[in-house]
């Protein structure tokens, strides 16, 4: 059992120990004030005895009475949440659903339903237990919060939705959702159940809003991650992390325009120098702590792709400036890209992605990526070079070739090195008629296939809006749903989307 559910466990346990408590302060004080006791304690001594027991039978009647207080309105909540009527749900309403055998994975559920309604977002809980095929087949955005216990069971609450509702083949191509599984990797069977969901859920139709988020052991890092996504689905990326982070403060040591005269937003390479040897992997990701002029509260996390390797000897990023709403410059890009000086500190955290991380063999591999997504493909070919695995396939997308080709020398080098054996480009706008990343998949689905049946592995790095689900949607036309799956439970299928 992790350190989380522990944490819950004493904490649904708690009203009974404070009230084992005040029974025997009660006792002691009664004993105090109406047996003598003259002949263990002197007068002073049994003054002080008396009062002491009385002050603390006060405080731990206080601490009951608030603990039932707290209990009972999660009760009171749980309750009214059971009665969710299906017909109330509206197509903007987040359904957030969690499957649970100790707490924790109640307790993420009701932080993320906080996190979301400062976001403003119509919001309801519900236990699994309570979850039927109408309200399933009504919401149109779901968010899972799905623990796994034993070998790779599913909760006990889980037990009748597994057996009713999972077993069963179903239409839900209205549904968009999400799973945070929770696991414990000293366990073979880690995220088990939230992968047996995750895989269900597809293969029903339902659409991802963002790719399923697994939490090792209450992993921090993961639910920050987990909360990053929450902020982009709310619109309000300002939400505070839930638990703030330990940084090292590394340095701002070179900043290049890469897409000059670009119609898109500008986008810069961004160099930064460990304060003392860091090691990271291809896939890994950098959490950066961003600061602004005037602005003196902590601000959330932002996180970027890697583009370089340890042997690089720094953390490089390609990082698209944005702008908010009222066009000021994002946080995380407006710091990195404008505000901060060349020699500044900043606050950076690394974190692993073991979802991204190179293939554990020498499989061929295709990187298939738009825009700021070269970025973790960047890292990968430079790791496939190091180690002279050189059946690589790069597809690459973005607007203009003239402006937009990122990475430019650096793929030029891999080409006539040999690292990539094959590279296909999709420049969008230098054409009357549009072309993506997933038309040149399409256009070279034959030779795609031979690939796939080679055991080549798939990386995709990009925008999960419009690219990943196109990608995603054309490999599944050319090597079929079936394989895909396999390669997804395989580790050969990985994506690195935001």
């Amino acid at each position: 059992m992790s350190s989380p559910q522990k944490s819950v466990l004493i904490n649904n346990n708690s009203e009974k120990i404070l009230g084992i408590g005040l029974i025997i302060a009660l006792c002691f004080c009664v004993l105090c004030l109406f047996v003598s006791l003259e002949q263990y304690l002197s007068t002073q001594q049994h003054r002080i005895t008396t009062s002491l027991s009385i002050v603390f039978s006060y405080v731990l009647f206080y601490f009951w009475i608030h603990e039932r207080h707290q209990r009972a309105h999660q009760r009171k909540h749980t309750h009214e949440l059971t009665q969710l009527q299906p017909e109330l749900l509206r197509p903007t309403d987040i359904l957030i659903v969690y499957a649970s055998q100790t707490g924790y994975a109640e307790q993420l559920a009701q932080q993320t339903q906080a996190s979301l309604q400062q976001g403003a977002m119509q919001t309801h809980l519900l236990d699994i237990a309570q979850l039927d095929l109408t309200t399933l087949q009504k919401a149109q955005q779901v968010l899972f919060i799905a623990s796994t216990t034993g070998e790779g069971d599913a909760p006990d609450s889980a037990a009748k939705f597994t057996r009713t509702i999972m077993t069963q083949s179903l239409s839900l191509t209205q549904c968009r959702y999400a799973v945070l599984a929770l696991g414990d990797r000293h366990y073979q069977a880690f995220c088990a159940f939230g992968r047996q969901l995750d895989q269900w859920l597809h293969q029903q139709g339902a659409k991802t809003l963002f790719d399923m988020v697994e939490v090792d052991n209450g992993d921090d890092g993961a639910l920050r991650h987990w909360q990053h996504h929450l902020g982009v689905l709310s619109g309000h990326t300002d939400l505070a992390d839930w638990h703030p982070a330990e940084y090292e403060t590394w340095t701002l040591s070179e900043r290049h325009l890469l897409n000059p005269a670009s119609q898109g937003n500008p986008v810069f390479q961004i160099r930064l120098t460990p304060p003392a040897s860091s090691h990271w992997q291809a896939g890994d990701i950098a959490e950066i702590l961003p600061r602004r002029p005037g602005v003196a509260t902590v601000l959330p996390h932002r996180e970027y792709s890697i583009a370089s390797i340890p042997e690089d000897g720094a953390v490089e990023l390609i990082v698209r400036q944005m702008q908010q709403a009222d066009g000021s410059l994002g946080w995380g890009s407006g710091w990195l890209c404008h505000y901060a000086e060349l020699g500044e500190k900043i606050p950076l955290r690394l974190r692993s992605n073991r979802s991204f991380h190179p293939p554990r063999q020498n499989y061929p591999l295709i990187l298939i990526g738009n825009g700021t997504g070269i970025a973790g493909l960047r890292a990968h070919l430079k790791h496939r070079a190091q180690q002279g695995q050189h059946q690589n396939w790069l597809f690459f997308g973005e607007r203009q070739r003239a402006h937009d080709f990122f990475c430019q020398a650096d793929i030029a080098q891999w080409q006539s090195s040999g690292v990539l054996s094959k590279l296909d480009l999709a420049f969008s706008r230098d054409q009357t008629q549009r072309i993506y990343v997933q038309d040149k998949l399409r256009e070279q689905a034959t030779e795609l296939s031979q690939w796939i049946n080679a055991g080549a592995a798939i990386y995709v790095c990009g925008s999960l809006e419009g690219m990943a689900g196109a990608v995603d949607a054309v490999l599944r036309e050319i090597a079929g749903d079936a394989v895909i799956e396999k390669m997804r439970e395989d580790g050969l299928y990985r994506r690195d989307v935001y």
